[in-house]
């Protein structure tokens, strides 16, 4: 029975990371959308966010069974809990980048001299994903640690937007809106998957990130 139960620990961590890799695609593809008005690459975003959201429902409904059936303590319910907390900044991560999708979609266009800094944006909290993914897996508190250098990138690329919009911007209001509220998506993804990267080193070492 324990073996069992320390299967289903493992089972719930690995799914947890897969839908890390799921918000990371889903970002990748709304960032294509925005840059490109690539309609479908907003519908890919949006149709990953929503199967996510569903694996997730799963997910915490198996996490709360385990909790009840199993009555874990220790470094088993340190798994247990941090899976569930975890599921909340998964979920706002497919929903950033479906508010992404959905600038796209309203037929938003990021002004020309810009598109580098939301290019490398995209690309960033993409790679982000990824590593928070791989860090869930190798429980490398070394990688986790170095998510905190990528946030401070996005975070700089954000300030570099709203300077450009503070100074000369010849593209009236509703660009700067959606702009800003663009790159707010962006920093928000970036600081949910430092959220990943920080439960990591709990899990490994009982120590919350300060």
């Amino acid at each position: 029975m324990r073996d069992e139960f320390r299967r289903a620990l493992a089972t719930a961590e690995d799914t947890l990371a897969e839908l890390a890799d799921i918000a990371a695609a889903a970002v990748a593809q709304a960032t294509v959308a925005l840059l490109d008005a690539d309609k479908d690459a907003a519908e890919n975003s949006l149709q990953q966010n929503q199967a996510l959201r569903a694996r997730l429902t799963e997910l915490e409904n198996n996490a709360y069974d385990l909790l009840a059936l199993q009555a874990p303590v220790a470094s088993d319910l340190r798994v247990l809990v941090t899976v569930v907390r975890l599921g909340a900044d998964v979920e706002r991560m497919g929903s950033l980048a479906a508010h992404i999708a959905d600038t796209a979609n309203r037929g938003s266009v990021v002004p020309e001299p810009l598109i580098p800094v939301f290019r490398q944006m995209g690309e960033v909290a993409q790679q982000m994903a990824i590593d928070a993914a791989a860090a869930l897996r190798s429980r490398d508190t070394a990688d986790a640690g170095r998510l905190a250098e990528d946030d401070d990138t996005v975070d700089r690329l954000r300030l570099e937007l709203f300077s450009q919009i503070a100074g000369d911007w010849p593209y009236g209001a509703q660009a700067a809106a959606d702009v800003a509220l663009a790159g707010r998506y962006y920093e928000r993804f970036a600081d949910h998957a430092v959220a990943i990267a920080d439960a990591v080193v709990y899990l490994v070492t009982g120590v919350t990130a300060e």
